[in-house]
């Protein structure tokens, strides 16, 4: 599938000045749909066919009146969403740590349109690079609250 997103609206030249950014917010970023179809991708990639995710006309009965995305689906489309908010340059490779806290406010909707912004939380040096914790809100277009707040810690390798 390729980039949804165009240029991102930060680039940072290396990992100490993505590092320097400790404090900054970027975003909010472009809208992107969350269809049926993304949402039937992601449960045949997964297995989890719950229907509340798969079965329109069951969900349509259900608590959201529709079908709803997984949750484990956004926070799998931080990438795109990232890719849009910003980029490190000068860079050998970008590991993904791992993630230090997740929530999922409020559910996506299939339909709905949802961007990101982002925090740049923390940074500490490491062998040949930075260790970067980014949070990332999925903002849901329309809604009170969010559909996923994401702390990620992503190293950035010399």
């Amino acid at each position: 599938m390729p980039n949804e997103v165009g240029e991102p609206l930060r680039v940072f030249a290396g990992a100490d000045a993505i590092a320097a950014a400790v404090g900054e917010t970027i975003g909010p970023g472009e809208w992107i749909e969350v269809g049926q179809d993304r949402i039937d991708t992601f449960a045949e990639a997964t297995g989890d066919h719950q229907w509340i995710h798969v079965d329109p006309v069951r969900a349509g009965d259900g608590p959201y009146g529709g079908t709803i995305a997984h949750g484990f689906l956004t926070l799998a489309m931080l990438p795109v969403l990232n890719a849009g908010l910003f980029r490190v340059d000068d860079v050998s490779m970008r590991v993904n740590y791992g993630l230090d806290r997740v929530r999922f406010p409020q559910p996506v909707r299939s339909g709905s349109r949802v961007r990101g912004w982002c925090l740049v939380v923390s940074a500490s040096a490491i062998p040949g690079g930075q260790q970067v914790v980014v949070r990332t809100t999925v903002e849901i277009e329309g809604a009170a609250k969010p559909a996923c707040i994401a702390d990620y810690v992503v190293r950035y390798l010399a």
